[in-house]
């Protein structure tokens, strides 16, 4: 894969730089947010993005909502940070991150998180999936929308996957181990809020109600089931 990196550290991006090569990845460094967003805007030939969030020009957090505002979803991206507070994390990932490294880096939990987010990222072309209904939800896979009753719905990079994955299995159980390993590609602690948080949003956003054809209901021991109103099953709405 050809890697941008961007890391204002001159030492630490050249560790990242290294370790990429090491395994067979192209990475090509950036100190600056400018410089990084000049190189995206000449050409998108980059298979992932690496972006410290704390760079003085212009931070990793809105260099994200530039890629996401004028390349799409298609480029994988990746936050390494200092930054460990869940608020932090969960506003990196709803500004369109697909994944984030905790700094120091650690080789090998580097190369592991890149590879499965590669991974993810190439598995079958959802462009090649027809719109389907659900309720009255209209979903398309292509165009990365969800639409109620003919309006799209406005929904973050990963409250859109939470909501897909809800939606191409009704009546599913999802446990939530399998809701943050599909959607965030890790497990997620029970003690973090980050998935409780975007199972919220995505259920005040889209009306997640039984006058719109499907509830989505939580069983705390098991997971969380969106349920087609015929099929309604017995179990506590979330």
């Amino acid at each position: 894969m050809h890697i941008a990196s961007l890391e204002d550290d001159e030492v630490q991006g050249r560790f990242i730089q290294a370790v990429l090569e090491d395994v067979g990845h192209t990475c090509t460094l950036f100190t600056t947010g400018k410089a990084f967003l000049a190189a995206l805007t000449r050409h998108h030939d980059f298979d992932l993005l690496l972006l410290d969030w704390e760079v003085p020009d212009i931070s990793g957090l809105d260099i994200v909502r530039w890629v996401r505002g004028n390349l799409g979803q298609a480029i994988p991206v990746m936050f390494l940070t200092n930054r460990i507070q869940e608020t932090d994390l969960v506003m990196g990932l709803q500004a369109g991150a697909d994944d984030y490294v905790v700094k120091p880096l650690r080789k090998g939990e580097l190369i592991a998180r890149i590879s499965a987010l590669h991974r993810r990222m190439a598995t079958p072309v959802a462009s090649q999936e027809e719109p389907f209904n659900c309720g009255s939800y209209l979903v398309d896979p292509s165009a990365q929308t969800i639409s109620l009753q003919g309006v799209p719905v406005e929904l973050a990079p990963k409250e859109y996957e939470l909501a897909l994955l809800f939606f191409r299995n009704p009546g599913r159980l999802f446990s939530r181990d399998v809701l943050s390993n599909n959607v965030w590609n890790r497990e997620i602690p029970a003690t973090s809020r980050t998935l409780d948080t975007h199972l919220s949003n995505i259920r005040r956003k889209l009306l997640l109600r039984p006058e719109n054809g499907v509830r989505l209901t939580a069983s705390y021991a098991l997971g969380y089931r969106l349920e087609l109103i015929a099929d309604n099953q017995d179990s506590h709405t979330l």
